[in-house]
Order: C-alpha cells, then structure tokens, then sequence
C-alpha cells in the first residue's frame, strides 16, 4: 500500500476503531491493558528498540508532561538530539511522539506511522502499545542522543516500564485514576515507584510523611539511590510554561539535570525559560488571546484543578470558565473548589467518555450555569460574554479534549 494523505487518515482511524484508547474509551473495551508481557513481545518483534537508546523515564499525577519537556529542551541546549514521547496529545497524533534538537522540534512524519503501521502484526495491542512500540522504534532509527519518556498511567504496569533508564523521575503524588492505582496517595506512590530499576537514580519531586516511607522502600527493594528535589539548590526563574505548579516542575527539572551532570549554562537556562516553544508543548495555562484575556489548561483531575481555580479566585476578577469533565472523574471532590459568582459555560467533548453536559448542569446546581451544544458553541457564548465583561479571565479547561477542541478555535 502506498502512502497518501487519505491513506494515511483512514490507516489512523482504523488504529483508533480497532485499537481504542484510554482517552477516547476509558478503560473499558480493551483500552487498558496493565501488565508488561505483550509490550516485551511487541519491542522484541520490533528488534528491541527499547534497549538502543539511553532514557529518562518520568511518572507522576501531575506536572510529567511539563518535567519532561523541560528536560527535553534543555538538554537539546547540550546540542543532543532528544526523543520526547508524552501523552495524550490534543490536536495531531504525532504530538505524542517528537524529535527535540538545537534548530527545533519535529514530530514522527507521516509517512513513517504509516508505514510502521502497515507493517507491523499489531494483533490485539493497545493503543498506547503500539504509540510506544512506534516511539522506541522512531528513536532507535533517528539514532537520538537521549529520549525522555512520560509514562501513560501509574508506572509498574505501564507499557514504557520495559525501560531501564538513567535516572527515574516521580513528580507528584495526587488522588487520581484511584480504580486502578488505589485510593491512597500511599498506594498509588507504591504504583508509580514501580518505575525505579536496580542501580538507576531515583528522583522525587515531591516528599511527604505519606509518600516518603514508600519511596524509601521501593528504593531499598530495588536496590538504587533515592534523592529529593528539595534536597537540591535550585534556583527559580520563569518559563514559558506558566501554570502554577510550573516552578515546582522546574525545580524538579533542575535536579534532574544537576544528577545528569548538566550545567546550568546561559543555553540551557534559555531553553527551559523557552520549553514551550522549544518542543511544541500546549495546553499548560497556555493564553489563546489576550483581549479578552483566554486561558487554556490541560488539569482534569482535583489536585490540579484546584490550584488552578485558586488562581483564578486569586486574581480577583470575573471569571468565565469553559467547562467539560469526562464522566469517570471525582466531580464531588472537584465541586466545592469551583469559584462562585463565576459564569459556567457547560460542555461535553466529543467522545464516549464524556460526561453529557445536561447532567453536569445538574450535578452543579448553585451554579449560573448554561448548558452548550458543542465545545466549539460554548467557546462562542463564552467568547460572546466575555466581551460584555471587562477584564475578565476566560479559563477553559477541565479536560484534555475540552481543550484539544479549543485550541483549533483560536489557532486554525
């Protein structure tokens, strides 16, 4: 079969019809499949790519994303060509997977997803298994420097733990995916530390009296050296990564960096006060405009989105919010946090896993809520009021593909 752009969309959308995702299925459907065996096979088949290239692998609630484009931008200031494989992505499949360099950033062409795809025996893989078999496969054949790469979802069971990495990277600890990882941030430490390796240096950006005992035990068990990023003096200075929890991410970065032996020199300093532009990342309080001020953010689950609604109570202005969340998140917890007195424009993203926004609207009750057709209809009654609004905050958000649909709204 030969590649055209028509080949290629329909070889995509039989990827997604055969092989669903978590973020379009839940975790119903074959979407998830814990557990490392098939990965094992499927990178043995694919001529063990995952053991020729050197990596960083980072886990975490929240901030793992961020952490690792950090990484990948400053360490492309060394003049190393980095893979960077992150997820979910939000308007081109490709996003997932990217070349970070000196000049730039790239995403895997086409032609190549096309071609691995067509000839691989993808059976009955994940999707998340077949992007990651495709990630390492990419790397190995781009000879990159160094790849860092994000885990899916909890860390033991995730298809990227077939790695043995460098340096082993925890972010944060927060209640989220609690069906699956467990319903203590102490449990779900015990499933993200499932990423640390025999003799592999583990780094931990956040510790506490519940979190800290299970490092310290899955270190000792592994055996490997286990560090803090509070125990190192880190300077702080801004990105262009401007959410809130962004300078703890780029504390973590830094002692990432410094148990790397990368110095803090004035290009590596430029490219994490540029990690957005540097490798293509969106979605983290990113401005879509500026009048009326339009802010986007990715957090979906209550530990985000409640230091994201603090901020913008914080900012003391009126606040119009975007608002879609899928149906399996923890809407009690996230309710008492939503700032009153705002105006809510109440979506439902396209997929199955969306919560409808008619039953938002009744969960929300106290609320001066309208319920919207479409993303793309509530960003216009939002766009609409906020131009009747004078400086107002238009925040959208409360979802990945709430934001995914946005975002094409105001950059075509």
């Amino acid at each position: 079969m030969n590649y055209s752009e028509d080949q290629y969309a329909r070889l995509l959308g039989e990827l997604y019809s055969r092989h669903p995702s978590v973020q379009t299925a839940g975790f119903a459907a074959g979407a998830y499949k814990p557990g490392l065996d098939a990965m094992r096979r499927f990178d043995a088949a694919l001529g063990h790519p995952s053991q020729q290239i050197r990596t960083l692998h980072v886990a975490g609630t929240n901030g793992k994303g961020s952490v690792c484009s950090m990484l990948a931008a400053a360490l492309s200031a060394t003049g190393l060509r980095v893979g960077l494989y992150t997820s979910p992505h939000l308007v081109d499949f490709r996003e997932r997977i990217k070349l970070v360099g000196p000049d730039g950033w790239s995403m895997v062409p086409k032609e190549y997803v096309f071609r691995f795809l067509t000839e691989q025996d993808l059976g009955d893989l994940s999707f998340f298994e077949i992007t990651t078999g495709l990630a390492f496969r990419w790397f190995a054949d781009e000879q990159v420097d160094i790849a860092v790469i994000e885990v899916g979802l909890g860390g033991r069971l995730d298809s990227t733990n077939i790695l043995t990495p460098e340096l082993a990277v925890i972010t944060s600890i927060g209640l989220d995916h609690c069906a699956l990882l467990g319903s203590t941030r102490a449990a779900i430490a015990g499933e993200k530390a499932g990423i640390f390796k025999p003799g592999v240096p583990a780094l931990c950006g956040q510790c506490d009296a519940e979190t800290a005992p299970v490092f310290e035990a899955h270190a000792a068990a592994a055996p490997c050296p286990l560090f803090y990023a509070a125990d190192f003096d880190t300077e702080s200075f801004g990105t262009d990564l401007a959410g809130p929890c962004q300078a703890e991410n780029l504390r973590t970065a830094l002692a990432a960096l410094e148990l790397l032996g990368i110095d803090l020199t004035p290009a590596v300093r430029e490219a994490l006060a540029h990690t957005a532009t540097r490798t293509g990342l969106r979605g983290r309080w990113e401005r879509l405009r500026d009048d009326p001020e339009v802010i986007c953010d990715i957090g979906h689950n209550p530990p985000a989105l409640e230091i994201n609604f603090r901020r913008l109570r914080e900012s003391g202005r009126p606040l119009i919010f975007v608002y879609g969340i899928m149906a399996d998140k923890d809407l009690d917890a996230i309710r008492p946090m939503m700032p009153e007195g705002a105006r809510w424009f109440l979506v439902a993203p396209r997929g199955e896993r969306a919560l409808p926004a008619a039953q938002l609207a009744r969960r929300l009750q106290g609320l001066d809520c309208t319920v919207c057709a479409s993303v793309e209809d509530g960003v216009r009654q939002a766009l609409a009021a906020a131009e009747s609004t004078p400086g107002c905050i238009l925040y959208i958000g409360g979802s990945n593909f709430v934001v995914a649909e946005a975002v094409p709204l105001f950059n075509p």
